[in-house]
C-alpha cells in the first residue's frame, strides 16, 4: 500500500499553467506528478451530472483519486432539527456528484456544538450521520465513505476522540485526519513524531488498524491562536507547523496509505508534490 497526494480544489499555478476548468484538473495533477485531487463543494454542490461524468473520465484516464469536500455549512448537532435534516440533504447532494464523478470519500465537517457540552453535540451528531449513511443507502450509494474531519477551531466539534466516536456510527466511515487543524487546536501540540504517533494510536485503537491504515488525510501549515485556527499558510511558513517529514515518517512506520490533501493557502498542488517528493524518497530507501 502507499499513499496518494494531491490538491484541494485549483491553486494559483492551476490558472497560471493555463488551465481554467475543474473537468481538467486531473490532467494537470497528473503532470504535476500527483495522483488525488479533492473537488471543493464548500460553498455549495454546484456540479452537472455531465460535468461530473467528464470529471470522473478524467481522473481515470490520468490515474488521478477522487475525494469531494462536502460544504462547509453542514450542521451535524445544530439545535435545530431543520438545520440538521438540511444537512442529510446536503451529504446526499454531494454523494450523487461523488457516484457520477467516481469519488469514493466525501469529507464532512461536522459543525458547531449547537450550544450542547460536547459529549450531547457528539451524541447528537452521530445520531444525523447515521440518517446520512441511511440515506446513501437508500439511493443505492452505500459504496462511498463519509469522511468526519478533525476541526481546527477548539469551540467546533470534532477533535479525534470525537471524530473517532463518529467514525463508530458504521464501519465504512473513514476519519478525515488534518493535522494542520489538530496541530491548531491543540496550540502546537503535534510537534513531535510521539505525537504524531499518538494520533495514529489513537485511531487503530478506536477503530482498527484497516481503518487506521486507510484514512482520509488533510495537511497544510496553519497559523493558530489562543481559539485554535486562524488560518492557512504555504509551506514557506517556519513558525507553525506541523512538520509534514513528521508525519510521512510516522506514516510509514505505521504503515498507513491515507490519501493525503494538502490545503496550503494559494500552493496546494506545489505543497503537495514537495510530499509525495519526500515521501518517495523515505520510503524506498
Amino acid at each position: 500500500m502507499t499513499a496518494r497526494f494531491g490538491p484541494a480544489g485549483n491553486c494559483d499555478d492551476f490558472y497560471e499553467a493555463g488551465y481554467k476548468a475543474t473537468v481538467q484538473a486531473p490532467q494537470y495533477v497528473m503532470e504535476k506528478g500527483l495522483d488525488a485531487y479533492e473537488v471543493q463543494f464548500g460553498h455549495g454542490v454546484r456540479m452537472s451530472q455531465p460535468t461530473a461524468e467528464k470529471l470522473g473520465e478524467n481522473a481515470r484516464k490520468y490515474g488521478v483519486a477522487l475525494s469531494i469536500h462536502a460544504p462547509y455549512y453542514i450542521s451535524l448537532a445544530s439545535a435545530e432539527e431543520q438545520k440538521r435534516e438540511n444537512s442529510v440533504g446536503y451529504i446526499l447532494q454531494t454523494a450523487r456528484v461523488a457516484k457520477w464523478c467516481g469519488a469514493t470519500r466525501i469529507v464532512v465537517h461536522p459543525g458547531g456544538l449547537g450550544k450542547l457540552p460536547r459529549p450531547d453535540a457528539t451524541a447528537l451528531a452521530a445520531v444525523t450521520l447515521k440518517k446520512a449513511v441511511d440515506a446513501l443507502d437508500a439511493e443505492g450509494l452505500g459504496d462511498i465513505h463519509l469522511c468526519p474531519e478533525t476541526m481546527g477551531k477548539i469551540n467546533q466539534l470534532g477533535d479525534l476522540s470525537e471524530v473517532i466516536t463518529l467514525c463508530r456510527v458504521d464501519e465504512r466511515l473513514l476519519p478525515t485526519i488534518d493535522f494542520g487543524h489538530l496541530n491548531a487546536r491543540t496550540h502546537g501540540g503535534l510537534g513531535s513524531e510521539k505525537a504524531i504517533e499518538r494520533v495514529f494510536d489513537e485511531i487503530e485503537n478506536g477503530l482498527g488498524r484497516e481503518r487506521m491504515q486507510r484514512i482520509h488525510a488533510h495537511f497544510s501549515k496553519i497559523e493558530y491562536s489562543k481559539g485554535g485556527e486562524v488560518r492557512h499558510l504555504t509551506f514557506e511558513d517556519e513558525q507553525f507547523g506541523p512538520s509534514f517529514e513528521q508525519v510521512l515518517h510516522v506514516t510509514l512506520r505505521k504503515n498507513a496509505a491515507p490519501v493525503f490533501i494538502c490545503e496550503s493557502a494559494g500552493t496546494q498542488a506545489p505543497d503537495a508534490l514537495l510530499m509525495k517528493q519526500y515521501y518517495d524518497r523515505i520510503r524506498l530507501k
